[in-house]
């Protein structure tokens, strides 16, 4: 596409944020490219696209390759009365590529705009009030505007049915509501892309909101340690005060109202020492019964239901790290398990796991919910396991609670209390040197190994990879058992 062209991602990225629609146009090298979790979301929308042809037998499928090419075929099938896949339209100075260009007599089309997402979200109308926008500069009718989306509802059972996979739902009225500035609009985003110097653009809310924006990590470098967007679940409360000049959370006003846990993390960081409240680690601590297992589970989710009797986005279980502690003086055993091959995972992994929770004693999870909702699909799908499953949830125990009650807190867990700003706060044990250093990744990486195109020595070292990361994960909690006890004495 011509760099004197505004396409409709751009005209997205230049809603949100001038400096990143500049620096993308003028210097792509300072963007940093997605990560692997970014682009598998990248691919699972190619892949729905994919997938939504089937709903319009007969289409036409454009090649987009060659940008001349796919605005020139798609001139030359607009007086037909086919659907046109990834049809490319280009007026003057502004192009869109539509999803679905759906005709509906009368020389009419409709606008059908396919999304990997569950919901219509505000972005969606913006990005189809473009489409509509650019298509009527060229001269083209159209009638309505619609979006479809992934149905959550729908359970594979056979051959995944596309009717059913999809909710259409039309959005022509939203459309319309949104289109009255569009010019304006577009003409301000096109002035950006034509300036010769980067615009100037302070951090805010955009920054994160409708997307995640690739120049974050170096727009906020400039913020010091302790500042106050690291204040525990202040929400905007932190944006009105980096307006009035408050950067720093020793710096918040006399009088700024504090709840509990956030006078906490004020205290310690003015201090630089931890908060501990012995009586609250006690309690948990005397919640636990012997012998205690550390579980963690690993999962993925796709928008195309891999496997029969699971739902889109279903996170299936393909891993988990056990450490078993048969007192709290003894060393805990580790057990662990990491699915082989495409098939489904999840009968040898709920088999496996069943053999080594024994009949009692806690089971500690950080975050416990997911594990949870993780056991009770199991026992969805396979009703074998609905006893047994029912039978975990009062030993269930989530290691995350005196962190979020604030029983412990360190001033380098920067308002958070989750496991990978605990643990090496609390152990000194991080995540830094791990190939694989989270949840998403880790899923990516399975993907990539038991799908993807990867080679043999790459799938090995990913499973290594993913030994470490998984087990790092359940020994973690151990060592902040651990330190625990000596807390509580």
């Amino acid at each position: 596409m011509p760099p004197s062209v505004l396409s409709k991602t751009n005209f997205l990225y230049g809603l949100q944020c001038h400096k990143y629609l500049w620096t993308l146009m003028h210097e792509p090298h300072s963007v940093p490219p997605p990560d692997a979790a970014m682009q598998f979301v990248f691919d699972q929308g190619h892949e729905v696209g994919d997938f939504a042809k089937k709903l319009f037998p007969g289409g036409i499928d454009i090649p987009t390759g060659d940008f001349s090419a796919n605005t020139r075929i798609t001139r030359e099938n607009l007086n037909g009365t086919r659907p046109i896949f990834e049809a490319g339209i280009l007026a003057d100075n502004i192009f869109c590529r539509v999803d679905v260009l759906n005709p509906v007599g009368d020389g009419s089309w409709d606008i059908i705009e396919v999304k990997s997402a569950t919901s219509v979200k505000d972005v969606n109308i913006l990005d189809v009030a473009f489409q509509r926008f650019c298509c009527e500069s060229a001269g083209l009718k159209i009638r309505n505007c619609k979006l479809a989306y992934i149905n959550t509802r729908y359970i594979r059972h056979g051959e995944i049915d596309p009717q059913q996979l999809f909710t259409i739902e039309d959005i022509t009225e939203r459309v319309s509501e949104v289109s009255g500035s569009l010019a304006e609009q577009v003409e301000e985003i096109l002035a950006v892309m034509y300036q010769q110097q980067c615009p100037e653009e302070g951090i805010g809310p955009h920054c994160t909101d409708p997307y995640e924006c690739p120049l974050q990590q170096a727009c906020w470098s400039f913020l010091p340690e302790n500042n106050i967007f690291d204040l525990y679940w202040a929400g905007k409360k932190r944006f009105e005060l980096y307006k009035n000049g408050i950067v720093h959370m020793k710096d918040l006003p006399a009088g700024f109202e504090l709840n509990g846990k956030q006078q906490i993390q004020v205290n310690c960081v003015a201090s630089g020492e931890p908060y501990v409240n012995k009586e609250g680690i006690k309690s948990f601590l005397d919640s636990l019964q012997y012998p205690v297992y550390y579980l963690d589970f690993e999962t993925f989710g796709t928008a195309i239901p891999l496997f029969e009797g699971i739902r889109p986005y279903q996170q299936i279980p393909f891993q988990f790290s056990l450490h078993v502690a048969l007192n709290n003086s003894e060393g805990a055993v580790h057990f662990s398990f990491l699915a082989e091959g495409p098939e489904d995972p999840r009968p040898k992994l709920a088999a496996e796991l069943k053999q080594l929770l024994g009949d009692s004693g806690s089971i500690v999870a950080y975050y416990a919910p997911f594990e949870k909702q993780v056991l009770n699909e199991l026992a969805v799908t396979f009703p074998e396991y609905r006893e047994w499953v029912d039978g975990l949830q009062g030993r269930i125990i989530d290691l995350l609670k005196p962190f979020s009650n604030f029983h412990y807190y360190h001033p380098k867990q920067k308002g958070s209390a989750s496991l990978k700003k605990v643990l090496p706060a609390l152990t000194g044990i991080s995540y830094e040197g791990l190939s694989i250093n989270d949840g998403k990744l880790a899923g990516v990486a399975f993907m990539a190994a038991t799908f993807g195109n990867a080679s043999e020595e790459d799938r090995r070292k990913i499973r290594r990879d993913l030994q470490e990361y998984c087990g790092q994960d359940t020994g973690g909690m151990v060592e902040i058992i651990n330190k625990l006890c000596e807390m509580a004495g």
